[in-house]
């Protein structure tokens, strides 16, 4: 089976049908699906939709619980958690909805961790870091572009020169490069290749 529009979080089942990988949609399986906006809503009080998922978290007032569902507890209440709480040992403590959020001086606010700059995002070598609010992605090198080939999604050189996406004088010709590309004036023309003359 073959899909000439690819499948980026996807697998390819047929001549252009891509079946999307759980938190994906779309004809590409390139579009984040917001769980949040699903009927029947996932959570019961409050949503965060993710990049691929999604967090709940409950209103003042309630405990998020193992299953999900949210629990009155009126020592949550007195707190005043941002994202909801959970009791361990009589200790109410206010919770983050995601790893990648942590809670704000005063104990009771998340605020966003940006793996990015930190370095607890490990993006592979030809891949660059995205920071989201409570979360990450890694995202192709510019001039490269996520490609389905032999049984892996891998980061492949966009070659500028075919995709007519180079800035190369008329009179100059197109050299692809490794995530990027060159002009080289013609013979008979002078200049950078951008300008010939």
């Amino acid at each position: 089976a073959t899909c000439g529009h690819g499948c980026k979080y996807g697998e390819c089942m047929g001549p252009n049908k891509c079946k999307c990988f759980p938190g994906f949609t779309g004809k590409a399986c390139n579009q984040d699906l917001n769980e949040c906006g699903l009927k029947p809503r996932p959570c019961e009080h409050r949503c965060m939709n993710t990049h691929g998922s999604y967090k709940c978290y409950c209103l003042n007032g309630y405990m998020l619980m193992p299953d999900g569902t949210c629990a009155s507890s009126r020592t949550c209440a007195m707190v005043n958690c941002q994202y909801g709480c959970e009791e361990v040992k009589g200790q109410v403590q206010c919770l983050c909805p995601s790893g990648g959020l942590q809670l704000g001086p005063n104990g009771r606010t998340c605020i966003d961790i940006d793996e990015c700059s930190t370095g607890k995002a490990v993006c592979s070598y030809n891949r660059r870091c995205v920071n989201t609010f409570g979360s990450f992605y890694c995202k192709c090198q510019l001039g490269y572009e996520l490609k389905y080939t032999s049984g892996r999604y891998n980061c492949a050189d966009v070659n500028e020169c075919v995709t007519n996406t180079h800035r190369c004088n008329l009179h100059a010709e197109c050299l692809n490069t490794q995530g990027s590309f060159q002009c080289k004036c013609k013979q008979g023309y002078r200049g950078s290749g951008f300008d010939c003359a």
